[in-house]
C-alpha cells in the first residue's frame, strides 16, 4: 500500500456571479466526470448557490485533471494538496491491508486489517494554516499569517514474504474452485519468532474500490472468524496429555473398542472403525474419537482447561490487526462430562485460525507460544522501531514437543492424507473434520474441512493452517485442505531451498 498525490477541488461562491457559476459548474462537469455530467453539474450548482464563502466541490481530483481545470484559467475555483491510498497489487492481501475510508467528518480514516489498526501511525498529522479575512471573506495577503508544519505518517515493514503470500493466494484460489468450497483460507507463520509470512483468505474484495463490495467481505476471517476445529485439536490435548505423564505414544487405550456412551449421547469415531488397545500413537495416526475421550479423562476438567488457556484459547492473540475477534470458552463450573469428552476431539469449542495456528506453533517452537505479528518495523524517517519476538510463556516441555512432533509426522506418513504428501520430507500434521452447528444440532452434509501442520519437522521453517469452508467434492480434510496444505509445502521446500531429508 501506497499513497500518491491528489488534490481536492474547493470553491469560492462569493467571489462568483450568479450567472456565472451555472456555466462554471458544467465546464468542471465536464472534466471530473465522462459521463453523467448533468448530474455532476447539478451538484457542483448546489454548493456553488451556498451562501458561504468556501464550498468542497470534489474531494479527491487527479493531477491530470488539476492540469485541465487550471489551464482553463477559472474564477472562483481552488486546490488543496491532498493524497489517496494507491493498492498496487489490486485485491493481493486485501484482508490483511485493510482501507482507507472517510469517517463521520469526511476524514480519512483506515479500517480493518493494517489500516485499521496502525491507522494513527500511518496517516500522520495535518498541518494547520490560519489567515486573516477581509470583510467578503477573501484571505488578506498582507495580514497576520500562521502555519504548523504537517507531519508525515510512519512506514510499516512487514515480516510478509511476497513469494510466500503469492505462493499461498494462487494455490488456494485454485482450492477453493477445485473443491467447491464456500470460501477458504491459509495462515503461513515463523514458529520461532511469530511472523505472519503469509495470509491469504477469499472470497475478498479490492481496497481500492472497497465500496462496490459487499460489507460482509470487509472482516479478515483469519482473526475475525470462529469455529470448531475438529481433529485438528487432538494434537494440543495430545500434547497436554503427554506433558503431564499421565501418557506414553505407545499407552493403550482401554474404552476404545465401539461407541462410548456419555450423559445419554454415543461418541463414535469418524468412520465406525475400532480399535481395541489401540495406542496413543495410532488414536492420532486414525484419529480416534474414543482415544482422545480416554486422553480428556485421564486429564480430567482442571488440568484439560488449565491447558486450553496456556494454549492461549479464549483471549485475542493480540495480532496486530483490527478486528480480532477472542470466542470465550465455558466458564468451568458450566461444563459436564459429555463437554469435557467433545472437546478432546474438537468439537463444542470455538476457536479463531490465528489462535489455532499459534498453538500449533507452539508444538513447533520447543512448547513456546509466541505473540503474533505480521510488521516487523516502525520507520518513522530515520528513526526504526523493531517489532522484536515474544515469548508469551512455555505451554509444553521441549521434549513433550518433540515426543507429539514424531506422532504428529507419523500422521502424516501413515494417516488418511498420506497419499499427498511430498515424497522424501518430514512433515508434522494433522487432518481435521468438523461439522457445521445448524439450530442446536450438526449438519451432516456441511463440514470445516482443515489441515494444520509445520516442516521441516526437525527444524521447522513454517507452520501453516489451511481451512475450506463447506467443501462439496469431499467433506473430509484429508481430501481437501490437507493436498493444499502439500502443494504450497512442495513451493516452499523450492523456495526456502530445503533439501528432502530422505
Amino acid at each position: 500500500a501506497s499513497s500518491n498525490p491528489s488534490f481536492s477541488l474547493y470553491g469560492l461562491p462569493k467571489t462568483v456571479s450568479k450567472e456565472e457559476k451555472t456555466t462554471l459548474a458544467y465546464t468542471l462537469a465536464k472534466v471530473l466526470q465522462e459521463d453523467d455530467v448533468d448530474n455532476v453539474a447539478k451538484r457542483i450548482l448546489d454548493k456553488l448557490s451556498q451562501d458561504l464563502y468556501w464550498v468542497l466541490l470534489k474531494k479527491t481530483v487527479t493531477v491530470e485533471q488539476k492540469k485541465k481545470i487550471e489551464q482553463l484559467n477559472l474564477t472562483g475555483v481552488g486546490f488543496n494538496a491532498e493524497s489517496s491510498r494507491f493498492y498496487p497489487e489490486g485485491s493481493s492481501s486485501a484482508h490483511l491491508l485493510g482501507f482507507v475510508g472517510s469517517d463521520a467528518k469526511g476524514e480519512n480514516t483506515g479500517y480493518f486489517g493494517l489500516e485499521g489498526y496502525f491507522d494513527g501511525e500511518l496517516k500522520g498529522i495535518s498541518g494547520l494554516v490560519r489567515h486573516e479575512r477581509d470583510a467578503s471573506g477573501l484571505p488578506i495577503l498582507t495580514g497576520n499569517f500562521f502555519t504548523n508544519q504537517a507531519n508525515n505518517g510512519k512506514d510499516l515493514i512487514l515480516n510478509i514474504d511476497s513469494p510466500v503470500q503469492f505462493i499461498a493466494e494462487k494455490t488456494l484460489k485454485e482450492g477453493i474452485l477445485r473443491y467447491g468450497a464456500k470460501s477458504g483460507l491459509v495462515v503461513i507463520m515463523d514458529p520461532k519468532t511469530g511472523g505472519i509470512l503469509a495470509q491469504a483468505s477469499f472470497p475478498n474484495y479490492d481496497p481500492q474500490n472497497f465500496p462496490n463490495f459487499p460489507k460482509e467481505l470487509y472482516r479478515n476471517p483469519v482473526v475475525a472468524d470462529q469455529y470448531e476445529p475438529g481433529s485438528t485439536f487432538k494434537v494440543l490435548v495430545m500434547a497436554a496429555a503427554l506433558n503431564e505423564d499421565l501418557v506414553k505414544p505407545d499407552t493403550q487405550c482401554d474404552i476404545c473398542s465401539g461407541p462410548i456412551q456419555l450423559g445419554g449421547f454415543s461418541i463414535r469415531t469418524w468412520n465406525n472403525k475400532y480399535f481395541p488397545q489401540t495406542s496413543m500413537k495410532d488414536v492420532i495416526i486414525h484419529s480416534d474419537n474414543t482415544g482422545m475421550v480416554f486422553i480428556g479423562q485421564k486429564l480430567g476438567l482442571d488440568k484439560f482447561y488449565s491447558y486450553l488457556e496456556n494454549f492461549g484459547f479464549g483471549k485475542p492473540t493480540a495480532v496486530d490487526l483490527q478486528d480480532e475477534g477472542a470466542p470465550e470458552i465455558k466458564p468451568k463450573s458450566e461444563w459436564r462430562e459429555i463437554d469435557l469428552a467433545t472437546t478432546s476431539f474438537g468439537q463444542g469449542i470455538a476457536v479463531t485460525p490465528m489462535q489455532m495456528v499459534r498453538a500449533v506453533s507452539a508444538i513447533a517452537n520447543k512448547g513456546n507460544l509466541m505473540e503474533p505479528h505480521v510488521v516487523k518495523e516502525i520507520r518513522d524517517g530515520s528513526r526504526v522501531f523493531e517489532v522484536k519476538p515474544k515469548v508469551v510463556r512455555q505451554v509444553i516441555k521441549d521434549s513433550t514437543a518433540k515426543v507429539i512432533t514424531e506422532m504428529m509426522v507419523k500422521a502424516v506418513e501413515e494417516g488418511e492424507a498420506k497419499w499427498a504428501r511430498p515424497k522424501g520430507f518430514k512433515i508434522a500434521g494433522k487432518t481435521g473434520t468438523a461439522q457445521i452447528p445448524v439450530a442446536g444440532h450438526y449438519d451432516p452434509n456441511k463440514t470445516i474441512a482443515s489441515f494444520v501442520g509445520f516442516a521441516p519437522a526437525d527444524n521447522p521453517k513454517f507452520v501453516m493452517l489451511v481451512r475450506y469452508d463447506q467443501p462439496s467434492t469431499s467433506i473430509y480434510g484429508s481430501e481437501t485442505a490437507a493436498p493444499t496444505f502439500f502443494e504450497i509445502a512442495k513451493e516452499l521446500f523450492t523456495y526456502y531451498k530445503i533439501a528432502p531429508s530422505e
